[in-house]
């Protein structure tokens, strides 16, 4: 039954962080970058299956609804946005995550394929953390603390911990948090050279 609680729990976190961040696309006041976005929604969606092969139970189910709502906002972000500035470093970042896909192929377990998909969702993070460097107020900084939330309560939604079950969400709870801090930090030196 707790594992029940921390994934209801989990979706409500989800569910508010996501209908904060897309209110705030339709506002004007938040920028996705399509190619981050992009990325955290393939990623997602493998480690949704890596964890359903290890056993992760309902504490997947999380991770499930995720990667279907980040395909949704790089849909809604391209509709929305009109003025999308990608960079030679983006499209490398991009690049070199979806060629790093095919590894997760061969690796045919699903241990080194967690790794990987760790490591190239840290690398899709890069175009939203640059973009957001030089405009931090293109971000929603509520999203991003309720997704740290939520990725918490992944973890504890777990059936079974394990580095393949456990790796990939408490990943996201560290690059979400430290996200929120540099968008903080950002925004504090913004105004502070204003």
């Amino acid at each position: 039954m707790e594992k029940e609680i921390f994934t209801t729990v989990g979706m409500i976190f989800m569910t508010v962080s996501y209908v904060v961040y897309i209110y705030s696309i339709y506002k004007g006041d938040t920028r996705p970058h399509p190619f981050s976005w992009f990325i955290w929604g393939l990623l997602t969606a493998i480690a949704f299956f890596a964890q359903v092969t290890d056993g992760a139970g309902v504490g997947a189910i999380i991770t499930a609804g995720s990667s279907i709502i980040s395909f949704g906002i790089v849909i809604i972000g391209y509709t929305k946005r009109k003025n999308i500035v990608i960079s030679r470093s983006d499209k490398w970042a991009f690049t070199l995550s979806l060629l790093a896909i095919p590894l997760w192929l061969i690796t045919d377990t699903p241990l080194w394929s967690v790794l990987l998909i760790t490591l190239i969702d840290m690398a899709g993070f890069y175009p939203t953390f640059r973009k957001s460097w030089h405009a931090p107020e293109q971000e929603s900084s509520m999203s991003f603390a309720l997704g740290g939330f939520k990725h918490i309560f992944t973890v504890l939604a777990l059936e079974n911990y394990s580095i393949i079950t456990a790796l990939f969400p408490f990943s996201l709870v560290i690059m979400n948090f430290s996200f929120l801090a540099m968008l903080y930090y950002r925004r504090w030196r913004v105004r502070q050279n204003a």
